[in-house]
């Protein structure tokens, strides 16, 4: 999943960016409220992160203006702990779940798990498709004859990503856009290596490739 994370504070980037990385999200950063509109709007983000007390331009201006320019993204805020208000006006502004400082990292991921798989339509507790069961906190996989597969950093990202959007066809540009961060380096190739690893864990028939549109995952 590909994350926006808006907030100002260095020390607080510094120990989220690892583990959200470890977590299988590909992060892109924005130190103010400006650049962090910005991207939001212009990148095809899977969530979001926001701070409200932002330089440049405030959080929850910014969560306005990405509601009112029908930004679709889930949005997690975060807010002082003892900041009721904030929470509430966060909520009526558009956001989708919050999130108290100081907090736990562990909550923070979960919670974005959540807001992801809800976005994607599935209330699961877990990822399962078409007799996979994908384990977000191991990253692993289990087939449908029960066997368990590693998955590495990326290889898991995309299957996620294919497993969020079951029956969809999705294009090398699409998956490039959900899986790399914006920065990353996107060869052409990458896409059709990571596939071909993931056939060999899982089975080729989970994915189907139609020539010439991209890839899907079967039901």
């Amino acid at each position: 999943m590909r994350l926006l994370l808006v907030e100002d504070d260095p020390a607080q980037i510094a120990a989220l960016l690892p583990a959200l990385n470890a977590a299988g999200f590909a992060v892109d950063q924005a130190r103010d409220g400006l650049i962090g509109e910005r991207l939001g709007e212009t990148e095809p983000y899977d969530v979001i992160v926001l701070d409200l007390g932002l330089p440049k331009r405030p959080g929850l201006e910014v969560l306005r203006h990405w509601r009112a320019r029908g930004l679709a993204a889930p949005v997690l805020i975060l807010t002082a702990r003892d900041a009721w208000t904030e929470r509430v006006d966060g909520l009526k502004a558009g956001a989708d779940d919050y999130l108290g400082k100081p907090f736990h990292v562990e909550e923070l991921i979960a919670r974005l798990n959540a807001l992801t798989r809800r976005a994607a339509g599935n209330l699961r507790p877990a990822l399962a498709i078409g007799g996979l069961l994908l384990d977000e906190d191991q990253q692993q996989v289990t087939r449908p004859d029960g066997e368990i597969r590693e998955l590495t950093g990326t290889e898991f990202r995309l299957l996620r990503y294919l497993m969020l959007n079951p029956g969809r066809i999705l294009s090398k540009t699409q998956l490039l856009e959900h899986v790399y961060e914006l920065e990353a380096d996107r060869g052409d190739n990458l896409i059709e290596v990571y596939i071909r690893r993931l056939r060999e864990k899982i089975g080729r028939d989970h994915i189907q490739t139609l020539r010439g549109q991209g890839y899907l995952l079967k039901r």
